[in-house]
């Protein structure tokens, strides 16, 4: 008797240690843990190892403990590491179609963004990236991209003429950019700051959450809450890996992300929110820099003129006619 209650007390403390997995999965992600993302990583590897009944040890890797995003694809590939949330762009040469989140004022509003990627635009740029190898599951938001600038306020597309815009690496961007006859101008996220400061570059366009962390909004004079642009993760994961879990487990996968891409979004509004709200205090205080919000003529005026560019990407090698045209028909 004395014996079997040991051994049953050895495999409990066994399986809540973890050594009962029969899987275990590496999740990689370059973002601090108090980020949306980070959250909802470490939400998923607890829902994750409570539906499965502990058969897969789920592991977080935050802010680049094992890869930076330009190498976790290849270490996914290798099944080096399980899972990852790269954003869009570091998918630009396997499937430039996910390009397509890049398009200006293209989504109406969150439930509309929503909409096109939990439906039948978002599952076929997902079968895209699953063809490539990669098993492409769910995405989550960073945020709508705002227009800063220290030149004038950026309220009608001609505010924009001539003024030094920084981009990251994107066709789609230096087209926008163009259409409103600024000058888009390439730069590393890591020397926006200093570019603001010095007048390298006038203007940029973030999210909230990525103005208020990199504190651009000190070097700013003007915001505008546009919400004209996205940027967005895709999370994937190991072929092999998926490919060797059984259905029930696979199911488990897919009904733990699920729940976390739920809260992933949440988390991902209320941190805009609550960072909109801690720079318009700034502004408040020091008068240093002076909030906009668009108003709907507005935003119709920039729609119109950006759009324009939609046609140069119509091509399956770019992003693909159907798949614009989808995203705008989304109900």
């Amino acid at each position: 008797m004395k014996k079997l209650v040991l051994s049953t007390l050895a495999a409990a403390v066994a399986a809540t240690s973890g050594m009962a997995a029969d899987y275990t999965l590496k999740f990689s992600h370059v973002v601090s843990q108090n980020t949306p993302k980070g959250k909802a990583a470490d939400f998923f590897e607890k829902r994750l190892e409570e539906l499965s009944g502990g058969k897969i040890d789920v592991q977080v890797y935050p802010s680049s403990q094992l890869y930076k995003d330009n190498a976790v694809l290849k270490a996914l590939r290798l099944n080096s590491v399980q899972m990852a949330a790269p954003s869009f762009s570091k998918f630009g040469k396997i499937v430039p179609q996910l390009a397509l989140f890049d398009l200006p004022f293209i989504f109406k509003d969150l439930d509309h963004l929503h909409r096109v990627q939990d439906g039948e635009v978002g599952t076929k740029l997902k079968s895209m990236v699953t063809a490539k190898g990669i098993v492409a599951l769910n995405f989550w938001d960073n945020g709508f991209k705002q227009l800063s600038s220290n030149k004038k306020p950026l309220l009608n597309p001609e505010d924009a003429k001539g003024q030094k815009f920084r981009i990251m690496s994107s066709k789609v961007l230096e087209a926008q950019f163009h259409a409103v006859g600024a000058n888009p101008q390439m730069m590393p996220f890591s020397e926006v700051y200093s570019g603001l400061q010095q007048g390298v570059i006038d203007a940029a366009e973030n999210p909230i959450s990525n103005i208020y962390t990199k504190k651009f909004h000190e070097v700013q004079k003007y915001l505008s809450i546009s919400d004209h642009g996205y940027l967005g993760y895709l999370v994937v994961m190991s072929k092999k890996f998926w490919n060797s879990l059984p259905e029930d487990l696979q199911k488990n996968v897919t009904q733990a992300m699920n729940e976390a891409t739920e809260k992933e979004r949440q988390y991902a509004l209320d941190l805009n929110m609550k960072q909109l709200k801690l720079i318009q205090d700034y502004a408040k205080k020091t008068g240093k820099i002076e909030i906009f919000t668009l108003t709907d003529a507005q935003k119709q005026a920039w729609r119109e003129k950006v759009s324009a560019i939609y046609p140069d990407f119509y091509s399956k090698r770019k992003i693909g006619q159907d798949l614009i045209e989808k995203t705008i028909a989304t109900k």
